[in-house]
């Protein structure tokens, strides 16, 4: 946990394109098994939703990794994006 102070008159925005990466870079934590467990659905929703904001790298992992999946796993990928979307 963070214990410290921030100072808001210092501080800098959070750029919008880093919102994709951060995105992205769940899609590929997923993908890549860096958990020890490949979750293809989770990669899915994460490439998804980083599509969504305009990272051009993740529709071509998307569909990659979709190439794999069963098309209940796709639309569970999907419905669980869906759900992340209306909460952020």
């Amino acid at each position: 946990m963070f214990q410290g102070q921030v100072d808001f008159d210092t501080v800098v925005p959070v750029d919008a394109n880093a919102i994709q990466d951060i995105l992205f870079e769940r899609g590929l934590y997923w993908a890549s098994g860096r958990a020890g467990l490949v979750d293809l659905v989770a990669a899915h929703k994460w490439f998804n939703l980083a599509a969504l904001k305009g990272h051009g790298d993740a529709i071509a992992m998307r569909r990659e990794i979709a190439e794999l999946m069963s098309e209940a796993d796709i639309v569970t990928a999907q419905r669980d994006a869906r759900a992340w979307m209306t909460v952020h």
